[in-house]
């Protein structure tokens, strides 16, 4: 039998042990806990939902770059039919690029306190007000005013809706969600390049037929959204985060500058193909045909799609310098087609560099999403795009001026050179990321 100290102290449940009860007296009042201030994941959701707001989301993703590039092929049509000139198509293009840094900087935070879905849907109504302003064309401005608007809404999903992704991603394979966040965006330019193209050539209204179809794209991703589930619990703040603000991956330097080299040199090309590839059909491979204009621009957007998940089975580090190695090689074969005015060495040469941007690409939003908390992801995105935008709108709009003094084949001579500096950068200085 124990034995009474004062203290309450008896006989324990189990047999042996004893425990103590406090002596009676006043309480202490608990601390009150701090209220969060990282956005909250919301309550753990079925695998079907998941599913669906992984699907609906990468739609969202690909709808919204399929909506900004549908433009592109109708730059020579507005060239003949509304006098636009090559540097008044670069300006478009440099517009478009404002836009989007424009939603990066003060949007990019947006999803962490509205949540991603209305994000999402942010994205989708932008991107509709530009296909609407740029119904019946009848001036520059007018393109300029749908390009930027398109550029606000891509700003915003690539932020926004690649967090949203990588929120409802499978955790396997490993490298599902970097591939898809980095290839969505080139797989809808690629579509809507080309479906512009062949609507152009062979569809009824040919200036504005694309415009209607993507609108009807837009609605079906809004109808999906409404039964897709929320990732990111809604909390007040939104228009602090509407300050202007970068956040920095919080990875070592040099890892950094590898990714920035790489963003820069692959993404000047997205914005080399935007703006020339009209001119490179018209007055290099001497024809005016929407469609061939489309697949020069595709030669480079659409074999990026195979090339990111041909790079998962690397390292990282190894996929960025097999990437920028092939990548040299395709501005190679690039500027030589030009020079010899071969069709076929053009093509093969945009093949070329867009499977090794997949590549060096994927593996590079691999290196910068490791052990990222989910409130992270859309800023860091947001920064990563912001560098990624600037490196092809600076590029534009030097070229765009360029082209009152030099030819094509001088300009893409340029783009050569800064593919051979990044590519030296890369293979000096890529490094692997361990995961904590």
């Amino acid at each position: 039998m124990t034995q009474p100290d004062g203290r309450g102290r008896g006989p324990s449940a189990d047999g042996g042990r004893t425990e103590e009860h406090p002596a009676p007296g006043p309480t202490r009042p608990q601390p009150t806990q701090p209220q969060p201030t990282q956005p909250q994941p919301t309550q753990a959701r079925p695998k079907q939902q998941n599913r669906l707001g992984f699907l609906v989301s990468t739609a969202t993703l690909v709808t919204a770059f399929a909506g900004s590039s549908s433009v592109i092929p109708l730059y020579n049509t507005y060239r003949a039919e509304n006098g636009l000139t090559n540097a008044d198509v670069a300006l478009t293009v440099v517009v478009y690029f404002v836009g989007t840094m424009t939603a990066l900087l003060v949007l990019g935070r947006i999803s962490n306190y509205v949540g991603r879905r209305r994000a999402a849907m942010l994205t989708l109504a932008l991107v509709a007000a530009g296909c609407v302003v740029l119904l019946n064309v009848t001036s520059v401005l007018q393109v300029a005013i749908g390009r930027g608007l398109m550029g606000l809404g891509c700003g915003v999903a690539t932020s926004a809706v690649m967090a949203y992704i990588v929120d409802t991603a499978p955790t396997r394979p490993v490298w599902l969600a970097a591939v898809v966040t980095s290839q969505s965006p080139l797989l809808g330019l690629t579509i809507g390049g080309l479906a512009a193209g062949a609507l152009i050539e062979y569809g009824p209204y040919p200036r504005d037929t694309i415009y209607v179809c993507v609108l009807v794209l837009i609605v079906g991703c809004f109808v999906g959204l409404l039964f897709c589930p929320e990732t990111i619990e809604r909390r007040p703040g939104v228009l602090r985060s509407l300050r202007p603000q970068v956040q920095i991956p919080k990875q070592p330097a040099r890892i950094l500058w590898v990714a920035l080299a790489i963003f820069i040199a692959t993404w000047a090309m997205g914005g080399y193909f935007q703006s020339f590839s009209p001119t490179i059909s018209r007055d290099q491979l001497g024809t005016s045909n929407a469609v061939v204009m489309a697949l020069v621009y595709a030669s480079y957007m659409a074999p990026s799609v195979i090339g990111g998940p041909a790079g998962g089975r690397y390292s990282p580090a190894s996929a960025q310098r097999i990437g920028m190695g092939i990548f040299l090689a395709g501005m190679a074969l690039l500027v030589g087609g030009l020079v010899t005015q071969s069709v076929l060495v053009v093509l093969l040469g945009g093949c070329t560099a867009g499977f090794a941007q997949g590549m060096a690409g994927s593996a590079t939003i691999r290196v910068l999403l490791t052990d990222l908390e989910s409130a992270d992801r859309a800023p860091v995105l947001a920064a990563t795009y912001l560098a990624s935008y600037g490196g092809a709108m600076v590029p534009s709009l030097i070229a765009g001026q360029l082209t009152k003094v030099y030819g094509i084949v001088q300009i893409s001579s340029g783009y050569l050179v800064l593919a051979l500096l990044a590519t030296g950068l890369t293979f000096a200085a890529a490094r692997n990321v361990a995961r904590s």
